[in-house]
C-alpha cells in the first residue's frame, strides 16, 4: 500500500481515500477525524502538499469563504496545491435560461427540466426541512425527466434515488457493526434530548415561536447552501486568500499528480460524482 500522502481531505463525507488525512465533522469511517472546521484546520503551518474540499465551501456565510481559504493557504507547503468543487452557479444559470426558452416554446420535456434546474438555483438555500423539495422530486417513480437530473446530479444523486426506491425495513441492533451501534446510541440520546427540548418549549413558548425554533435549528445544521460561486467569484476569492496560477479544471483534470486514481471526483469507472460541480485549483507560491 502507498505510504501516507501530505494530502488532506476536508468536509470528506463518505468519499475519502486511506491514505490521505481525511477530516469532517464526524468521522465517517476509519481513520476519518471528527473536527468542526469553523475552529479551524488543526494541523500546522506548512505541513500539506495538496488540500481538497468538494461541496463545502457553498455550505460557509460569505464572510467565512475568505478565512477559511486562507486557513488552507496556511497550513499548504510551498508550491502546494488547493483544489475546490462546489456548485456552478454560472452553468446552473445557463442550463435554467436555455430551459426557460424552450419550456416558453411549448416544449413538455423542457418544462421539467426547469422545474429541476430552478430547485438547483434555489432549493437548497432556502428549505427549512431535511431534504427540501429536491428530496421530494427524486422521491417520484417515475422521475419524468430522470435522464436529465442524472446528467446533473451523477453517480451521488444516483446511489441517492436507489436508496429512496429501497423498502422502508425496521433496523435490528444485530445489523450494527460496534461503531455503527455507536452512532445509533448517540442519535437516539441526541433525539430523546430533543424530546425533552420540545416538550418545555411546548409550555414556554406559542406554536409560531416554536415552528421558529425548529426552523432555526435545521438552518443551522449544516445542510443548507449560504453562497454559491462562478468562475469569476471564486477566483478572485482564491487570488484574495494569496493563491495563483488559478485554474478552472475539470473532475479529471488537476495540477494533482495521478488525480484520477485517487477516485474524488470521479468513481473507479470514471463516472462523474457530482458534474453541476465547479472544478477550480491554485497554488500557493510562498
Amino acid at each position: 500500500m502507498q505510504s501516507k500522502l501530505d494530502y488532506l481531505n476536508l468536509g470528506c463525507g463518505s468519499r475519502f481515500h486511506p491514505n490521505w488525512t481525511n477530516i469532517d465533522i464526524v468521522s465517517t469511517g476509519p481513520g476519518v477525524i471528527a473536527h468542526d472546521l469553523e475552529h479551524g484546520i488543526p494541523l500546522a503551518d506548512n505541513t500539506c502538499e495538496v488540500v481538497y474540499h468538494s461541496s463545502l465551501l457553498e455550505h460557509l456565510r460569505p464572510n467565512d469563504s475568505l478565512p477559511f481559504l486562507r486557513e488552507c493557504h496556511r497550513v499548504l507547503k510551498s508550491k502546494g496545491i488547493l483544489r475546490i468543487a462546489t456548485p456552478d452557479l454560472e452553468y446552473i444559470c445557463r442550463v435554467y435560461l436555455e430551459k426557460l426558452t424552450a419550456a416558453l416554446d411549448g416544449s413538455i420535456a423542457s418544462s421539467h427540466d426547469y422545474n429541476w434546474i430552478m430547485l438547483e438555483m434555489f432549493d437548497q438555500a432556502v428549505r427549512e426541512h431535511r431534504g427540501g423539495e429536491m428530496l421530494a422530486y427524486l422521491r417520484q417513480n417515475p422521475i419524468p425527466n430522470e435522464a436529465f437530473v442524472y446528467s446533473r446530479i451523477g453517480e451521488e444523486g444516483k446511489q441517492i434515488v436507489k436508496t429512496l426506491k429501497q423498502p422502508i425495513r425496521h433496523v435490528l441492533v444485530a445489523d450494527y457493526s460496534p461503531r455503527r451501534l455507536a452512532v445509533f446510541m448517540k442519535k437516539l440520546k441526541q433525539r430523546t434530548y430533543t424530546l425533552y427540548e420540545r416538550t418545555i418549549a411546548h409550555f414556554l413558548l406559542t406554536r409560531k415561536s416554536i415552528k421558529a425554533l425548529d426552523v432555526g435549528r435545521f438552518r443551522l445544521s449544516g445542510e443548507v447552501h449560504r453562497w454559491m460561486y462562478d468562475r469569476y467569484s471564486l477566483g478572485r476569492l482564491l487570488l484574495a486568500a494569496g493563491f495563483y496560477n488559478i485554474k478552472v479544471q475539470t473532475a479529471t483534470q488537476s495540477y494533482i499528480p495521478e488525480w484520477t486514481g485517487f477516485c474524488l471526483d470521479t468513481t473507479p469507472d470514471g463516472e462523474v460524482n457530482k458534474p453541476d460541480s465547479l472544478f477550480m485549483e491554485g497554488i500557493k507560491i510562498t
